[in-house]
Protein backbone atom coordinates (compact mmCIF):
# COMPACT_ATOMS: atom_id res chain seq x y z
CA UNK A 1 0.00 0.00 0.00
CA UNK A 2 1.18 3.62 -0.88
CA UNK A 3 -0.08 6.84 -0.01
CA UNK A 4 0.10 9.37 -3.27
CA UNK A 5 0.69 12.69 -2.42
CA UNK A 6 -1.49 15.28 -3.72
CA UNK A 7 -2.16 15.14 -7.19
CA UNK A 8 -0.18 17.57 -9.77
CA UNK A 9 -2.87 19.59 -12.07
CA UNK A 10 -2.53 17.49 -14.46
CA UNK A 11 -3.27 14.05 -12.55
CA UNK A 12 -0.98 10.97 -11.17
CA UNK A 13 1.56 9.61 -13.91
CA UNK A 14 0.48 6.34 -13.74
CA UNK A 15 3.56 4.93 -15.57
CA UNK A 16 5.13 6.19 -12.26
CA UNK A 17 2.58 5.59 -9.27
CA UNK A 18 5.66 2.40 -8.61
CA UNK A 19 7.80 5.15 -7.57
CA UNK A 20 5.97 5.76 -4.88
CA UNK A 21 7.09 4.51 -1.19
CA UNK A 22 5.39 1.56 0.44
CA UNK A 23 4.24 1.53 3.87
CA UNK A 24 6.83 0.70 5.93
CA UNK A 25 5.91 -1.19 8.67
CA UNK A 26 4.25 -3.94 5.75
CA UNK A 27 6.28 -6.55 3.84
CA UNK A 28 6.89 -5.48 0.41
CA UNK A 29 8.10 -8.72 -1.34
CA UNK A 30 9.52 -8.45 -4.80
CA UNK A 31 7.05 -8.53 -7.68
CA UNK A 32 6.54 -12.20 -8.38
CA UNK A 33 7.10 -13.05 -4.50
CA UNK A 34 5.03 -14.01 -1.97
CA UNK A 35 5.49 -13.23 1.97
CA UNK A 36 3.15 -15.65 3.90
CA UNK A 37 2.96 -14.98 7.77
CA UNK A 38 2.94 -11.80 9.57
CA UNK A 39 1.36 -9.98 12.37
CA UNK A 40 -2.49 -10.02 12.06
CA UNK A 41 -2.75 -6.17 13.36
CA UNK A 42 -1.07 -5.27 9.58
CA UNK A 43 -4.37 -5.84 7.51
CA UNK A 44 -5.81 -3.55 6.42
CA UNK A 45 -9.13 -3.43 4.12
CA UNK A 46 -8.10 -0.79 1.64
CA UNK A 47 -6.96 -3.59 -0.24
CA UNK A 48 -6.91 -7.63 0.42
CA UNK A 49 -8.56 -9.93 -1.50
CA UNK A 50 -9.70 -13.64 -0.48
CA UNK A 51 -11.76 -16.52 -1.90
CA UNK A 52 -15.48 -17.71 -0.78
CA UNK A 53 -14.33 -20.15 0.64
CA UNK A 54 -11.69 -19.04 2.92
CA UNK A 55 -14.41 -15.62 3.21
CA UNK A 56 -17.41 -17.94 4.83
CA UNK A 57 -14.33 -19.62 7.22
CA UNK A 58 -13.29 -16.03 8.73
CA UNK A 59 -17.37 -14.91 8.82
CA UNK A 60 -16.90 -11.98 6.75
CA UNK A 61 -16.91 -8.75 8.65
CA UNK A 62 -18.70 -7.92 11.68
CA UNK A 63 -21.83 -5.90 11.43
CA UNK A 64 -21.94 -3.87 14.52
CA UNK A 65 -19.28 -1.67 14.11
CA UNK A 66 -20.69 1.83 12.92
CA UNK A 67 -18.51 4.94 10.82
CA UNK A 68 -14.42 4.84 11.50
CA UNK A 69 -12.10 2.74 13.05
CA UNK A 70 -11.36 -1.14 14.34
CA UNK A 71 -13.03 -3.10 11.62
CA UNK A 72 -10.49 -4.12 9.52
CA UNK A 73 -8.24 -4.79 12.83
CA UNK A 74 -11.36 -7.26 13.88
CA UNK A 75 -11.63 -9.09 10.70
CA UNK A 76 -8.11 -9.36 10.80
CA UNK A 77 -8.52 -11.15 14.64
CA UNK A 78 -11.78 -13.35 12.81
CA UNK A 79 -8.95 -14.48 10.48
CA UNK A 80 -6.17 -15.34 13.09
CA UNK A 81 -8.57 -17.01 14.95
CA UNK A 82 -10.16 -19.33 11.89
CA UNK A 83 -6.65 -19.99 11.55
CA UNK A 84 -6.03 -17.94 7.92
CA UNK A 85 -2.59 -16.34 7.57
CA UNK A 86 -1.57 -13.69 5.78
CA UNK A 87 -0.19 -13.40 2.63
CA UNK A 88 1.42 -10.36 0.40
CA UNK A 89 1.57 -10.29 -2.76
CA UNK A 90 4.63 -8.57 -4.48
CA UNK A 91 3.40 -6.59 -7.54
CA UNK A 92 0.04 -6.28 -6.34
CA UNK A 93 0.54 -2.75 -5.69
CA UNK A 94 -2.44 -0.37 -4.33
CA UNK A 95 -2.28 3.60 -4.10
CA UNK A 96 -4.40 5.07 -1.60
CA UNK A 97 -5.22 8.76 -3.25
CA UNK A 98 -4.55 11.85 -1.11
CA UNK A 99 -7.23 13.26 0.66
CA UNK A 100 -6.58 15.68 3.79
CA UNK A 101 -6.09 13.92 7.09
CA UNK A 102 -5.54 14.83 10.77
CA UNK A 103 -3.66 12.68 12.75
CA UNK A 104 -4.58 11.79 15.56
CA UNK A 105 -8.07 11.77 13.68
CA UNK A 106 -9.97 14.24 16.08
CA UNK A 107 -12.79 14.50 13.74
CA UNK A 108 -13.42 10.34 14.06
CA UNK A 109 -13.04 10.85 18.26
CA UNK A 110 -16.50 9.44 19.13
CA UNK A 111 -16.27 6.41 16.42
CA UNK A 112 -12.90 5.03 17.50
CA UNK A 113 -14.37 5.20 21.18
CA UNK A 114 -17.55 3.56 20.29
CA UNK A 115 -15.66 1.13 17.75
CA UNK A 116 -12.80 0.75 20.38
CA UNK A 117 -14.73 -0.37 23.38
CA UNK A 118 -17.11 -3.15 21.28
CA UNK A 119 -13.41 -4.46 19.68
CA UNK A 120 -12.32 -4.69 23.40
CA UNK A 121 -15.33 -6.01 24.38
CA UNK A 122 -14.77 -8.76 21.58
CA UNK A 123 -11.10 -9.46 21.58
CA UNK A 124 -9.91 -8.07 25.41
CA UNK A 125 -8.04 -5.37 24.17
CA UNK A 126 -8.00 -2.08 22.84
CA UNK A 127 -6.77 -1.11 18.75
CA UNK A 128 -5.49 2.11 17.67
CA UNK A 129 -3.37 2.46 21.02
CA UNK A 130 -1.58 5.09 19.20
CA UNK A 131 -4.11 7.20 18.33
CA UNK A 132 -5.42 7.02 21.66
CA UNK A 133 -2.65 7.59 23.62
CA UNK A 134 -2.58 11.34 21.09
CA UNK A 135 -5.72 11.70 21.90
CA UNK A 136 -5.05 10.83 25.87
CA UNK A 137 -1.90 13.32 25.28
CA UNK A 138 -4.27 16.27 24.38
CA UNK A 139 -6.63 15.81 27.15
CA UNK A 140 -9.21 14.53 24.93
CA UNK A 141 -9.88 11.65 26.65
CA UNK A 142 -8.78 10.02 29.76
CA UNK A 143 -8.84 5.91 30.98
CA UNK A 144 -12.86 5.33 33.05
CA UNK A 145 -11.19 2.90 35.59
CA UNK A 146 -12.60 0.38 33.82
CA UNK A 147 -9.89 -0.38 31.27
CA UNK A 148 -11.49 1.72 28.78
CA UNK A 149 -11.42 5.57 27.86
CA UNK A 150 -14.09 8.34 28.14
CA UNK A 151 -14.31 11.85 26.91
CA UNK A 152 -12.68 14.60 29.13
CA UNK A 153 -15.53 16.78 27.90
CA UNK A 154 -17.97 14.86 29.58
CA UNK A 155 -20.02 14.30 26.11
CA UNK A 156 -21.63 11.26 25.87
CA UNK A 157 -19.70 8.67 23.39
CA UNK A 158 -22.23 5.24 23.28
CA UNK A 159 -20.38 2.44 24.69
CA UNK A 160 -16.97 3.79 25.07
CA UNK A 161 -16.17 2.74 28.33
CA UNK A 162 -16.72 -0.84 30.43
CA UNK A 163 -16.23 -3.04 27.43
CA UNK A 164 -13.27 -5.05 28.61
CA UNK A 165 -15.64 -6.04 31.39
CA UNK A 166 -17.68 -8.27 28.89
CA UNK A 167 -16.86 -11.32 27.64
CA UNK A 168 -13.91 -12.07 24.65
CA UNK A 169 -16.16 -13.08 21.58
CA UNK A 170 -15.56 -16.63 21.04
CA UNK A 171 -16.22 -17.94 17.45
Amino acid sequence: MAYLPPPPPEGYDLDRLGDHDFHHARPAPAPGQWHRGGDHRLFWSLSFATTAAVWSRIGGFCEQYQGYGAEDTDFAMMAQQAGVELTWVGGASAFHQWHPTASPPVHHLDDILRNGALFASRWGWWPMEGWLKQFAARDLIRPDGDAGWVRVDGESSPAASGASSREKQSA
